[in-house]
């Protein structure tokens, strides 16, 4: 039986919220701060920030990482910008218009306060920021400059260069490295997540694997933060980093807590197109291209002359045609979409003609190309030293990939999960996309909450606690969770197969790209639910982890992690399966209109599906939270 959750949202206007919540939550003492432990796991934007933030406030925190350097998590590869409502460009951006594009960009499967809470804490972000001395592109009056994303007609993305994601971690890791130098975190580099420990219905801490010896080893706490990123890697290929993973999530969803919109999976338009069939990831080429860069491909299929020598009339703009007030930034999914029609008619480019162009050719003569080189200097290097093209001379080839998820841990407004004591921040909870991520706002996300969400929540967990017993590690529940580990990984080594981890992660990822990609049917989710447990036992009798548990072993590290993907593609296709309705980068191919947009159904699917674990992925039970609309009205998503 299906539960109804409570997002704890605050009572009055929209614009009232977060200030009224802040006025009314529970304080902790900042003497009686010392007393509390928080466990930290994740040092990217939301990882980074949070600790470093709760250590400044007084709280003993531990901070840990499966990197040698918190230096090296994934917030590292964002490229293009963060949103904030600043309205430096004075045309008439405002928070609650970063707010309404959000939601709208979200399709509208989002909860309202979280967004417009996202929309007012973005203006104080990029002033932290800057003082922390991360070097922002100014503009010729020495004002932060400012570009457009998708899904936005306003300039609100801050950038530097193309290396965003870069600096702001390296703001974010020099606050976290000078409370490690002044004591009050502790830092744990090469060590996984690999259980949550719940006693007495509330997270008591976790149990690690140390990734260079493998010792298992429990840590307690009063409250945890998982701020572990998204499981885009479930695809196989995918834009993220290759260590990135499901299980810390995966693993506290197996303890409790519930796991929302799985099927919400974000395919970016701007992607290196895959060049065969051993490859093992995909690059990303960033969004903000989108600015100067206009998309075409040859209106004819399998033309095959080389751009330069396709004439104007020739070409098809397409995304200049079909959505002419947004044009070439039109939102992620839309964009995708498109793209994959374009290819699917036959007027690909490239060797596989598996891509379309990104062309700068009419920016390079309105600009001139210094001004491009300042711009995307570095992306255009990337791109050439990846694939040999010079796209100052001929156009980029862009595909669409899997990049983002928007699914994730339920969590209330509090940024807690369902089990008590446990929250989740980042890329790794549900709460602020809905079902598509407008470009430039996962950064603006992860340093949200970071910095100013979970600071100002978590003391109305803690508050009560004070001077109370906590379990300790002595406790019967970190000993029984420790075996349970052991035993997991020993398995793994034990079963002695033919086939590596990578292997079935591969067939795994073929699957669900497939039926759970970038277009969904009834028919493709079912057979990938019929075939998703017949490779799970295959990879259970088949599985092969060379070596030994007891010194580094990325082998046996992966078998862990493509345990976890096997038994969260499951639960993805059968959230997908059960959301009868397109919406954002949810595309069931059944539910779209005469023009091939998506069709929600507002009556039926207008909320959150988030899924309590039975121990069988197959069979997992669906909860339901309502999304209510004040402030915004539900409306058909138009880009035209």
């Amino acid at each position: 039986m299906s539960v109804d959750l409570v997002s704890k949202t605050p009572e009055g206007p929209i614009a009232d919220k977060w200030e009224s919540y802040k006025e009314d939550a529970k304080l902790v003492n900042p003497n009686n701060k010392r007393k509390f432990k928080v466990l930290v796991i994740g040092t990217g934007l939301a990882g980074a920030s949070a600790a470093a933030t709760l250590a400044e406030l007084g709280y003993q925190v531990d901070a840990f990482t499966f990197h040698d350097s918190p230096r090296r998590a994934h917030s590292i590869a964002a490229q293009g910008g963060i949103n904030a409502a600043k309205n430096y460009h004075y045309d008439g951006d405002s928070v609650h218009r970063l707010f309404y594009d959000t939601v709208k960009g979200g399709d509208f499967r989002s909860r309202e306060s979280n967004v417009h809470r996202l929309a007012e804490v973005s203006v104080n972000i990029i002033d932290q920021m800057v003082a922390q001395g991360v070097p922002f592109a100014r503009e010729y009056g020495g004002m932060l400059d400012n570009r457009s994303f998708g899904g936005a007609q306003v300039s609100r993305t801050f950038y530097a260069r193309g290396q965003t994601g870069q600096q702001l971690l390296l703001g974010a890791y020099q606050q976290l490295a000078r409370q490690i130098g002044l004591g009050n975190v502790r830092l744990f580099n090469r060590v996984e997540l690999i259980d949550t420990v719940v006693i007495d219905g509330k997270c008591a801490g976790i149990v690690t694997r140390d990734l260079i010896n493998g010792e298992i080893q429990s840590h307690a706490g009063h409250a945890t933060v998982l701020c572990t990123g998204g499981y885009g890697n479930a695809f196989f290929l995918s834009t993220n980093a290759m260590n990135c993973n499901v299980t810390a999530a995966w693993r506290a969803h197996q303890r409790g807590a519930y796991f929302a919109n799985p099927c919400y999976t974000q395919i970016h338009p701007t992607c290196i197109p895959q060049s065969d069939d051993t490859q093992s990831k995909l690059t990303l080429m960033s969004e903000s291209l989108r600015n100067d860069g206009r998309v075409w491909v040859p209106k004819t299929p399998g033309d095959e002359r080389p751009a330069a020598q396709i004439p104007e009339p020739e070409r098809d703009y397409y995304l200049e045609r079909m959505y002419p007030s947004y044009g070439n930034l039109a939102p992620r999914d839309i964009a995708s979409r498109a793209a994959k029609r374009a290819v699917d008619s036959g007027r690909g480019v490239g060797p596989l003609k598996n891509g379309v162009n990104l062309d700068f050719a009419d920016s390079i003569g309105r600009l001139g190309r210094d001004v491009v080189e300042e711009r995307y200097g570095n992306l255009f290097e990337m791109y050439e030293r990846i694939t040999g093209e010079n796209p100052y001379q001929t156009p980029m080839r862009i595909y669409p990939a899997s990049h983002y998820t928007m699914g994730g841990l339920w969590v209330d407004y509090e940024l807690m999960t369902t089990i008590p004591g446990l929250y989740c921040a980042g890329e790794a909870n549900f709460s602020d996309h809905g079902a598509n991520r407008l470009g430039a706002s996962a950064l603006m996300q992860g340093l949200a909450d970071g910095y100013f969400v979970l600071p100002a929540t978590i003391g109305n967990y803690l508050a009560p606690m004070l001077n109370k017993p906590t379990p300790g590690l002595d406790h019967p529940e970190f000993k029984a969770a420790e075996a349970a580990a052991r035993a997991r990984f020993q398995g793994y080594l034990d079963i002695k197969g033919t086939r590596s981890p990578d292997h079935f992660h591969r067939e795994l990822g073929k699957i669900i790209w497939d039926y759970c990609g970038m277009e969904r049917t009834e028919q493709g989710l079912e057979k990938a639910l019929s075939e998703l447990p017949a490779l799970y036992d295959e990879f259970k009798k088949d599985l092969r982890v060379t070596g030994s548990g007891a010194s580094t072993n990325q082998t046996l590290e992966k078998a862990g992690r493509v345990d976890d993907f096997f038994q969260l593609g499951m639960l993805m296709c059968r959230d997908a399966l059960e959301r009868r309705e397109s919406c954002g980068g949810h595309f069931r191919v059944e539910y779209q209109d005469e023009e091939g947009e998506a069709k929600r159904d507002d009556e039926h699917f207008a909320h959150v599906a988030a899924w309590e674990w039975t121990g069988d992925p197959m069979n997992a039970i669906r909860n339901v939270e309502e999304l209510d609309f004040e402030a915004v009205h539900l409306a058909t998503r138009s880009y035209k």
